[in-house]
């Protein structure tokens, strides 16, 4: 019996106006501060690896999709092959979220305020200003979640399952940068089978509707690519997870999850979330959002790869939030302090704000991780411009393949790390190396001789990965270059 769409959209109450007014100048004002502060400090170790890919297109890598690698070449070839034009893209990014998550506040019948508040929160929010100035896979990824889940709302409270098949293009759209997108279709199919099972009404008319099914169909079609990707590259998501999941990470999960936005803006998430699970059309999406957030922390992942999830429930708690402060002026000073009192703490350490001298006590790793670059790969450089030629440079980590290849581009760069492993190794007749933050002690045992050569001393004082790694000069290895090379492979 073929599955028919119901006759009549469930009925539900007009809608307030988007809040332009507020919520379009705080997109805006988000924008162009990101833009204007993007210079400072420097590429992250992932821009410079995103942008090294993007040299080299392809479906997949190893340790992620395409996406991201594409969108740095998209973006250094549109605004120029300069940090400030990699990053308009997560810039847009940022904005974009602030626009989705008002939309979805007032999705739940949330005014002018409501939607104000939540363009506030996700403006000033540590981590997506942290995605938004920095090329990230979470730049891209946030807004993909957002998307997915505004229009998975819209398909249960409006009742039009034509929503389900804009859901599905997003979320199949979205694998094409993470493949965390499958926690939050896991989530939604267990809070939906739950309420269907509780005869919830609105959960249960869905699963008798061909837009949804359809929805399915299409984000299976979108995602096969990387499906056959993995497949036929034997499953190297899965080698990644197992490396990626660390116990360190359920250490500071929880810790982690209330200061991706604020302090105030979790409080606020913890109201919405409550408020959803009470009412019968969202009560799908706030199971969904909690076994989201579960599968993240039995995982072993990072709390940021869920943060979707809590977006979501802050953009849905600013409704009853608003709604409690309305016409009470000392409620709103209550609201708004708190929720601002929060983010500014946030906001000096997602951006580049801080002197380098206390950037070393940062917990932020992408702003650490943003400095010294070009100093390094000069050091690296004057190493190898002393050897003959043929000598090539052998890194520890992408970040210092990337930084080489933007700042010493004659130099020829391999590392064994993640993707890059793929595209070794050196030319076999190559017989002197200049390794940079390997131990020592382990390349005695395969070259005839090694030297040091120095260490790397980027001169801003923070202490980060790079600083203090050895540069080792080796010639004459004991075996051919394919023997060797399976050796020096490692994913992290």
């Amino acid at each position: 019996m073929l599955l028919r769409a119901p006759r009549r959209k469930l009925a539900a109450p007009p809608l307030p106006a988007l809040a332009w007014r507020t919520v379009g100048p705080i997109a805006g004002v988000v924008v162009v501060a990101l833009l204007a502060l993007s210079p400072w400090y420097g590429y992250h170790r992932d821009e410079l690896y995103f942008r090294l890919l993007g040299q080299s297109p392809a479906w997949g890598y190893f340790d992620q999709p395409p996406l991201t690698p594409l969108l740095a070449r998209l973006s250094t070839g549109l605004f120029g092959d300069t940090i400030i034009g990699l990053r308009v893209l997560p810039a847009l990014c940022a904005g974009a979220l602030v626009l989705l998550g008002a939309a979805i506040t007032r999705e739940l019948g949330g005014r002018a305020g409501a939607q104000t508040l939540a363009a506030a929160g996700l403006g000033t929010g540590m981590f997506p200003l942290i995605a938004g100035h920095t090329l990230l896979t979470q730049s891209a990824d946030f807004v993909f979640w957002t998307a997915c889940v505004l229009f998975a709302l819209r398909a249960l409270l409006r009742g039009d399952g034509r929503w389900w098949v804009a859901a599905g293009a997003v979320a199949g759209a979205a694998t094409f940068n993470k493949h965390l997108i499958v926690l939050l279709i896991t989530g939604l199919a267990t809070g939906l089978l739950i309420t269907a099972g509780l005869a919830v009404k609105g959960p249960r008319v869905v699963f008798a509707d061909r837009w949804f099914w359809s929805g399915v169909a299409l984000a299976a079609l979108i995602a096969s690519p990387n499906l056959v990707y993995q497949a036929t590259n034997g499953w190297p998501q899965l080698t990644m997870a197992a490396a990626l999941s660390e116990p360190m990470n359920r250490i500071m999960f929880v810790p982690m999850l209330v200061s991706l936005l604020s302090m105030g803006a979790f409080a606020i998430a913890v109201a919405g979330w409550l408020w959803l699970r009470r009412r019968p059309q969202t009560r799908a999406l706030a199971i969904a959002t909690l076994v989201t957030i579960l599968l993240g922390f039995v995982s072993g992942g990072r709390a940021d790869y869920v943060a979707g999830s809590l977006i979501f429930a802050y953009a849905a708690g600013c409704v009853p939030v608003a709604a409690w402060a309305a016409g009470r002026a000392a409620r709103r000073r209550t609201v708004w302090g708190g929720l601002l009192g929060g983010s500014l703490i946030g906001i000096a350490m997602a951006l580049p704000l801080m002197p380098l001298p206390v950037l070393s006590g940062s917990p932020n790793e992408v702003a650490r991780e943003s400095v010294g670059w070009p100093r390094f790969a000069d050091q690296v450089a004057e190493v190898y411009r002393t050897l003959p030629p043929g000598t090539v440079v052998i890194t520890a980590n992408y970040g210092e393949a990337g930084a080489l290849n933007r700042f010493a581009p004659g130099v020829p760069v391999y590392s064994g790390h993640n993707e890059l492993w793929f595209q070794g190794p050196p030319p076999q007749a190559t017989r002197t190396v200049v390794f940079v933050g390997l131990p020592p002690e382990r390349l005695r045992e395969r070259f005839a001789g090694c030297s040091p050569a120095g260490v790397i001393d980027h001169g801003t004082g923070v202490a980060n990965e790079e600083q203090g790694q050895p540069i080792t000069v080796c010639s004459d290895p004991h075996t051919p270059w394919a023997t060797a090379w399976p050796d020096f492979r490692h994913v992290d």
